[in-house]
């Protein structure tokens, strides 16, 4: 495992962090606890070290497990591991709706409920990055938050403050990283969603931001393995992102990337290969944390931390893929 300076912070994070969403239960299909833990465990003894997970994963099951893993790794908590966790928009409303005021959505003693919240559900002294999961650069200039995080950091409850920046909005965080108050930042970045790299990940270099890219396979479109007529579970929410004909669409741009795939300087076994290396192969990424619920999984991606990076070249090639679309909607 090869690890990175994770911006203003004294931590070393590994390049393949553990996303978390999925063993969260109840948006994924049949999720299994004891497979979970299996994965997380198998993460740990590689070499990952960064955990991301959240309230809203499971109403604080993915948390728990968590939480459960990590006190029972033996390594020590704060320094081997790191834990980044978030709070949920007190209006759960994502992304955050244009106009919500900050009242409406993170207010002070909210804020501190959902700090405790994380802390009783991840039986730890303290939480390493306490992320905002939705955020608007309206609130960036406000005093209660800044107030309230301080207070907090000071209190020893929570080390470092982030944002997960809303979908498809790379640029709505960039005032509240200039208040000089937020350590990391997590965006949606992959080989379709290229947008961060125009001015965010310019911004986060040069105030020294910790850069998370999440959804680095979209939801397992950069897999290659979503193909037409595959069908989901019933309880599995990627059957509404998948809707109607979009596994069509998908489907003749996978075909032209495996082709430009197979003229890449770097060798790849995969189209998942090519997803991963490519969100490396961004300076100003420290980790990049695909979704793992099988510990077969997390061997597989845990093997792209081998140093490689795409050229120049590939990258120019892979840039030629950007598809603006927003299938959350």
């Amino acid at each position: 495992m090869n690890y990175r300076r994770f911006g203003r912070t004294d931590w070393q994070v590994s390049e393949i962090g553990f996303g978390a969403w999925g063993i969260g239960g109840g948006e994924w299909g049949a999720t299994n606890d004891d497979q979970s833990v299996l994965a997380l465990e198998r993460a740990i003894d590689l070499g990952v070290n960064f955990l991301d997970t959240a309230f809203d994963y499971g109403d604080g099951h993915s948390e728990r497990i968590v939480g459960s893993v990590v006190r029972a790794s033996g390594k020590r908590y704060g320094e081997e591991l790191h834990v980044a966790t978030k709070i949920p928009p007190k209006n759960r409303a994502w992304p955050s709706r244009p106009g919500s005021s900050l009242d409406e959505v993170f207010p002070s003693d909210y804020i501190r409920e959902y700090v405790d919240i994380s802390l009783a559900n991840l039986g730890l002294p303290h939480i390493d990055l306490m992320q905002f999961h939705v955020w608007d650069d309206a609130w960036a200039e406000r005093d209660e938050w800044k107030e309230t995080i301080q207070d907090l950091t000071r209190q020893g409850l929570v080390r470092h403050w982030g944002i997960s920046i809303n979908d498809f909005q790379p640029e709505n965080a960039i005032a509240a990283l200039e208040t000089g108050l937020i350590s990391a930042v997590q965006v949606i970045h992959n080989v379709f969603e290229q947008q961060p790299e125009a001015r965010l990940f310019p911004v986060c270099q040069a105030l020294d931001i910790g850069v998370i890219a999440r959804v680095p396979l979209d939801e397992g479109a950069l897999t290659g393995t979503l193909r037409p007529g595959h069908e989901f579970a019933a309880d599995d929410w990627r059957a509404g992102y998948f809707r109607a004909d979009r596994l069509e669409q998908l489907n003749g741009r996978l075909e032209k990337l495996e082709a430009a795939t197979a003229g890449l300087d770097t060798s790849v076994s995969s189209l998942a290969e090519t997803a991963l290396r490519y969100c490396l192969s961004q300076p100003a990424v420290s980790t990049v944390i695909p979704g793992m619920r099988s510990a077969s999984r997390v061997e597989q991606n845990v093997a792209v931390s081998d140093g490689r990076l795409l050229s120049d070249r590939d990258l120019t090639t892979l840039r030629d893929f950007v598809w603006e679309k927003n299938w959350y909607q």
